[in-house]
């Protein structure tokens, strides 16, 4: 039997039974013989908890599939078809920081937007591009697969700076996104397909096909008369349903962490009031975990349990092994993919990561062309890029300067002054984690 090696980084994450799930579901088209988790030894004792109830999923399946787990990610790398990264930085005490402290600012806390998703970028980029570098070495055919946050700064990143192409950005939104639209129209998901423009969550659906016929008309039109429990699937971002009059003037759908945007008085005052109580969205989420890894624990538990699907990742293991599987079976289906524009924006620089409908392919995603981006929807996508450039090149070249001119840039941000502050407050909070800042920050 042919060799099929896959290496999650990051493997002790939560998410990981969502993963195997994935790769159980699918072993007929799939079918993975080598399956490592890695961590590294602070995330010792939850590797073990889900590598152990990932070798009893693969058991109860009744599949040739061998779990391994490791700390040695160069052990692990040797040979990989694919590599998957899911991790975090400072694990959830990190995330915390990156909510409470902006809050403590009076500006918007949130993982991957803001002050929050720029340090969570700091922290994160040098380890992916660390991890390219015992790639190019060790597996240098295999793809790339990540999805840590913020994702579509991560992959900009390792296409711009570690020179190394095969790689894809992937996150769970647009498949919530296409499920939402695929219920409102009462058709099933797999005949419908979205036309997406943008970068990771920060996007627009601008147009919708069932079984290829556009139905945008019918999707605006509903959109207009909706409650917000309809209009999304999101379990972590409180829900404000959009305007009739920016769905008619935009002539698109906003992806829901554009609320932050739209709604950033809302949204502040929402999180202030959950900061108040210490129960910022990161807080909630350490006590989902503690609560999924004592489930974990049982011995008789063979299968994902439910209550995953709180932890604001559903469908995520769907879109990641649907990837995978596209690629090695060459299968050209449409998938909603973090990769380099290469003109299918056709007023958007070619050489820079979107979040885009591709066509995915065993040479990697094929942007389908979406022409220009509309007017309406050109001044935020654009500034948030350039932000996203910026934070890229802050987190590799450990410029203080460039982070804190990106920051004021974001529409989050309301003064050069908080910039300051709250730059510094983060970089005090998260030193441990951002060797790059290490001179500036004595000086």
């Amino acid at each position: 039997m042919e060799k099929l090696k896959i290496v999650t980084i990051g493997g002790g994450s939560s998410y990981t039974p969502e993963l195997v799930e994935g790769f159980i579901k699918r072993y007929h088209e799939l079918p993975v013989t080598e399956l490592w988790l890695v961590d590294i030894e602070e995330g010792k004792e939850k590797l073990e908890i889900v590598g152990n109830l990932a070798k009893r999923m693969v058991e109860a399946a009744g599949i040739p599939m061998k779990v391994f787990l490791s700390l040695d990610r160069k052990e692990a790398l040797k040979d990989a078809d694919f590599v998957t990264t899911q991790l975090r930085v400072g694990q959830l005490q990190a995330r915390i920081l990156d909510e409470r402290i902006p809050l403590s600012h009076g500006i918007i806390g949130q993982e991957t937007n803001g002050a929050g998703g720029m340090f969570k970028a700091f922290r994160t980029i040098p380890v992916i591009l660390d991890i390219v570098e015992d790639m190019k070495k060790l597996c240098p055919e295999a793809w790339l697969i990540n999805f840590t946050n913020p994702a579509g700064m991560v992959t900009e990143a390792v296409l711009r700076y570690g020179n190394f192409k095969k790689v894809v950005g992937l996150c769970n939104v647009p498949v919530g996104m296409k499920k939402t639209i695929a219920k409102q129209l009462e058709v099933s998901d797999d005949e419908v397909d979205m036309e997406i423009v943008g970068l990771n969550h920060h996007f627009f659906m601008t147009d919708v096909f069932v079984n290829g016929k556009s139905r945008m008309k019918d999707v605006l039109e509903k959109y207009e008369h909706m409650n917000e429990k309809d209009q999304t699937e999101m379990k972590n971002i409180m829900v404000i349903p959009w305007s009739k009059e920016l769905i008619r003037g935009l002539q698109a759908i906003p992806c829901p962490y554009l609320s932050y945007y739209f709604f950033t008085k809302e949204q502040l005052e929402h999180q202030m009031e959950l900061f108040q109580k210490n129960n910022v969205r990161a807080e909630f989420v350490k006590g989902v975990e503690e609560e999924l890894f004592s489930l974990y624990q049982e011995e008789s538990l063979h299968e994902k349990p439910k209550q995953l699907e709180q932890r604001g990742g559903a469908f995520y293991s769907d879109a990641a092994c649907n990837l995978i599987s596209s690629i090695y079976n060459d299968k050209g289906d449409i998938q909603y993919v973090n990769t380099v524009n290469e003109g299918a924006l056709t007023n958007f620089p070619v050489d820079t990561v979107v979040e885009i409908a591709s066509k995915i392919t065993k040479d990697g995603p094929v942007p389908l062309s979406a022409g220009e981006i509309p007017v309406a929807l050109q001044g935020t996508i654009t500034t948030i890029k350039i932000f996203e450039r910026m934070v890229c090149e802050a987190a590799v070249t450990g410029n203080k300067d460039l982070a804190i001119a990106a920051l004021t840039l974001n529409p989050l941000v309301p003064s050069d002054k908080i910039a300051v502050e709250v730059f510094q407050d983060l970089l005090e909070a998260h030193k441990v984690y951002l060797p790059q800042f290490k001179e500036e920050m004595n000086s």
